[in-house]
């Protein structure tokens, strides 16, 4: 297990499609309730098109989503570990931003964007922006003071000190918070299209439920994981790209103790 982490999952995904295709095949629950994964792996095959006619529009509007909430995101801890102030009057309404449901905004959304591609941005945006901008502030935060002190004794100018102090030990921080982003931007904007549209997973998803085509929603439910775990392992193959040092040190420090075992 220790060589091959992926083993234990796989089986037991395995053993939940055994179990719920035995169900299925039982008549226990009703087909349009509980289809079987046969049936939803049917759907890849005969509507596959159809699937990636819907996934693209998807695709855009979380990666457009993602790409600005990295960029204001981002600027926005920067200004908050300048300045003592401007994190006072940003920080609470970071946290604000994520107490309010957005379908209890979804009428100013439809009422500022329209059923365009833009209100589905922007919903992306208002749910991959905190993480982001918590996880990067968070990481400069982890620079103590005597660090600092340490680099404008050795002279380093203030671009100096952030760029090779604070970035690098912030880094980590922004990496996690980009990594639950990316896992987020594909549901808001699914959520986005929920709210109306014309192509989409989340469009494709709606009409779906409303004929009782349980077996399709449930394929666009698997696209979805697959979309998100897509985003989320791009992050994680450039988090080691760029923490290579981070990830070496660690591997040093396993493997002497994991011999001795």
């Amino acid at each position: 297990m220790r060589k091959a982490p992926w083993l234990a999952p796989l089986i037991f995904t395995i053993f939940l499609l055994i179990l719920w295709q035995y169900a299925s095949s039982k008549a226990t629950l009703a087909f349009w309730i509980l289809p079987s994964p046969v049936n939803v792996l049917k759907v890849f095959g005969e509507r596959h098109q159809l699937i990636m006619h819907h996934l693209k529009p998807t695709l855009i509007s979380a990666l457009s989503g993602l790409l600005i909430s990295i960029v204001l995101g981002s600027l926005t801890a920067i200004l908050m570990d300048a300045s003592k102030l401007v994190k006072q009057i940003i920080y609470p309404y970071l946290v604000v931003s994520q107490t309010v449901p957005i379908i209890a905004i979804a009428p100013l959304i439809i009422i500022w964007f329209g059923y365009g591609i833009s209100g589905k941005i922007f919903t992306v945006i208002l749910v991959c922006f905190f993480p982001i901008a918590l996880g990067l502030y968070d990481g400069f935060r982890q620079v103590s003071v005597d660090q600092t002190r340490l680099m404008k004794a050795l002279g380093a100018s203030g671009y100096k000190t952030f760029r090779y102090l604070k970035l690098p030990a912030a880094l980590p921080g922004f990496f996690t918070g980009l990594k639950l982003a990316a896992t987020y931007s594909v549901m808001g904007a699914v959520i986005g299209e929920w709210l109306g549209g014309s192509a989409g997973l989340g469009i494709y998803m709606t009409r779906a439920t409303k004929s009782f085509q349980t077996a399709q929603v449930f394929a666009v439910i698997i696209t979805v994981i697959l979309l998100s775990m897509g985003l989320f392992g791009i992050i994680a193959v450039l988090d080691r790209v760029f923490l290579r040092w981070r990830y070496q040190h660690q591997d040093e420090y396993i493997e002497p103790n994991s011999s001795k075992g």
